[in-house]
């Protein structure tokens, strides 16, 4: 298997060996995680449409209870997701974005029982859980590893493909913000197949329903600056309740970390969302100075140095506390 920390030339081979397991495959299941954002949707899809360009059968799902965000819903290609009920499971599957087999929460029995389970991953905390691995934390988004997969497999990237790849692209990069340079290269090449780079950019990054203004409020209130934790780099954190969310898309709180990480006074900024009464989805920033995987580990979670989260359960002052102790 291949792992984290390789370099290109190591990734060729895992590469080679998922284009040509996916050539050859009659039909693949696509899974994508829990609480799907734009990566794992937009890389699970350009992979789908691609397949079934060729007349591979091919389905799309991802683990519930949560829905499909409505900026998500209308990328090309959403027609193949089916409902987790519903999945056949196929002799191929893959993995879209997720960083150990929990993220599939009850998909991950499918990528089991796959004859070949492939795993297509960015994150640093991801130590291989399929028959193949392709794994670069070095990349910014795992949409840059499927168009790799595609162009080893000869398959055409047309401007659906492409649309569903700059989504991926486009929010995990916080619209270019934190690129590496060959990113803006990835993004040329898309963007020349005719995708409306702009108008994606405005849906999918700013674009929220009137409730989020008042959810943002409720949520900036509640922040706090420790400006002793992580050895005096500072911490500031704020809490996003289900009285403030459950107005509001779920997807809509995600956007509270970006603000919260503006903060010049603290090298790491944390949410707690609460997406169900005493159910928590935390997510963690760190500006430079902080490798944050160490910390989502040992709370149960995983990411990457800069960008990890983990999730809780219990009120409120119990779970930041337990935090604050663990930090």
């Amino acid at each position: 298997m291949s792992g984290p920390g390789q370099t290109t030339d190591a990734l060729a081979a895992p590469r080679a060996r998922i284009a040509a397991r996916l050539r050859s495959a009659p039909a693949v299941t696509v899974l994508c995680h829990v609480r799907p954002d734009a990566d794992t949707i937009g890389s699970g899809l350009a992979l789908a449409l691609a397949l079934d360009a060729i007349g591979v059968e091919v389905e799309v799902a991802f683990p519930g209870p949560w829905p499909l965000p409505e900026a998500l819903g209308s990328l090309p290609g959403a027609k193949l997701i089916v409902e987790p009920g519903d999945l056949v499971g196929h002799p191929v599957a893959v993995a879209m974005d997720c960083a150990s087999s929990e993220r599939l929460g009850d998909l991950a029995a499918i990528l089991r029982a796959a004859e070949t389970g492939i795993v297509v991953d960015h994150h640093a905390s991801n130590r291989g859980f399929g028959d193949i691995d392709l794994i670069d934390p070095a990349a910014d988004c795992t949409a840059e590893l499927v168009l790799g997969i595609l162009d080893e497999a000869d398959m055409a990237v047309d401007r659906d493909i492409a649309t569903c790849l700059f989504a991926g692209l486009v929010t995990d990069t916080g619209s270019f913000r934190w690129a590496r340079p060959h990113s803006h290269m990835v993004a040329a090449r898309l963007l020349e197949t005719g995708v409306d780079g702009q108008g994606w950019t405005r849906t999918l990054l700013d674009t929220h329903q009137f409730g989020w203004l008042t959810m943002v409020s409720g949520a900036l209130q509640s922040a706090v600056l420790v400006p002793e934790a992580f050895g005096g780099s500072g911490l500031v954190y704020a809490v996003v309740d289900h009285g403030c969310s459950r107005t509001i898309d779920w997807d809509e709180a995600e956007s509270v970390i970006d603000l919260v990480r503006t903060v010049g006074d603290a090298d790491v900024a944390v949410v707690f969302k609460e997406s169900a009464p005493q159910q928590w989805t935390v997510s963690m920033r760190a500006r430079s100075h902080t490798d944050l995987v160490p910390l989502a580990r040992s709370q149960g979670g995983g990411g990457h140095p800069h960008a990890a989260g983990f999730s809780a359960s219990g009120p409120a002052d119990e779970v930041i506390e337990k935090f604050l102790t663990a930090v």
